[in-house]
């Protein structure tokens, strides 16, 4: 016969709700992409482009992952796009999201794409939304921020290791000269820095599953049109590197001042 306490325990244990993760992922040019623009260089040429999906993103998924294989729980992905970034979404699924969600708008600003996420999850009941630090495309690092403000969570910034104790997120996460560990309650939203786990690679087992996973589209809930390019350039090309002798050091100072008007 067991006792009071022990059943207590274990009715404790019963009642403990999995986590629901929701991880945004966002599709970005393969980094081996050659870039050009069209309509007088306004609009990127994406003809011939190889998306991927974002490796902050992936970071995010892959520790989302491992976090409701310890806890238990589901993760789900979102994504702001047109049909387009499906095949990218499979991917996500494939290695190991149990459903997702595709906003069908196009992903113009980070305001827009962080107020469609907060549109559908703000009453889904997620204990954490993760993402990667910024998208390798625009380097903006904004839609992680804007939404944690948006649905009044916190934020915890280029995390690099991402615990969960007792109902708590403890994380590590970059600074400026260094690092600092930091705790919050959830729900929280956390965005992904390298360093936080190794992405992982889809099986042939998760490819074959992820084509019957579930992949919901949504409309989108606000208007776009705040952001408009007015044109798009390339980097400068390389010049020629200048080599100035160890003992001639002095010449490096010339011509800083006056080729390069640097000093």
């Amino acid at each position: 016969m067991r006792s009071k306490f022990s059943y207590f325990c274990t009715t404790l244990t019963e009642k403990k709700r999995d986590m629901k993760i929701l991880v945004c992922v966002s599709a970005v040019p393969d980094t081996t992409t050659k870039i050009t623009f069209t309509e007088n260089n306004t609009k990127f040429n994406s003809s011939g482009v190889q998306f991927i999906i974002n490796p902050y993103d992936e970071l995010a998924l892959t520790r989302a992952l491992e976090l409701t294989e310890q806890q238990g729980g589901e993760v789900h992905i979102i994504t702001v796009g047109d049909a387009s970034v499906e095949p990218i979404m499979r991917k996500a699924l494939a290695i190991g999201a149990a459903s997702a969600i595709r906003v069908d708008a196009q992903a113009n600003d980070g305001m827009e794409v962080a107020m469609e996420i907060a549109a559908y999850a703000g009453d889904k009941g997620y204990d954490l939304i993760m993402a990667g630090r910024e998208s390798i495309d625009f380097n903006g690092g904004q839609v992680g921020p804007i939404l944690s403000e948006l649905l009044g969570y916190a934020l915890v910034n280029i995390a690099t290791k991402v615990d969960i104790e007792n109902g708590r997120v403890l994380a590590t996460r970059d600074i400026d000269g260094g690092r600092e560990k930091v705790s919050c309650t959830m729900p929280c939203v956390v965005t992904a820095q390298k360093d936080l786990c190794e992405p992982r690679i889809p099986n042939m087992r998760g490819i074959m599953q992820a084509r019957t996973k579930p992949l919901q589209v949504i409309p989108a809930t606000v208007s776009s049109g705040s952001t408009a390019y007015a044109s798009f350039e390339l980097p400068e090309a390389k010049g020629a590197v200048k080599l100035i002798d160890a003992a001639e050091a002095g010449k490096l100072i010339d011509l800083l001042r006056e080729e390069k008007k640097l000093i």
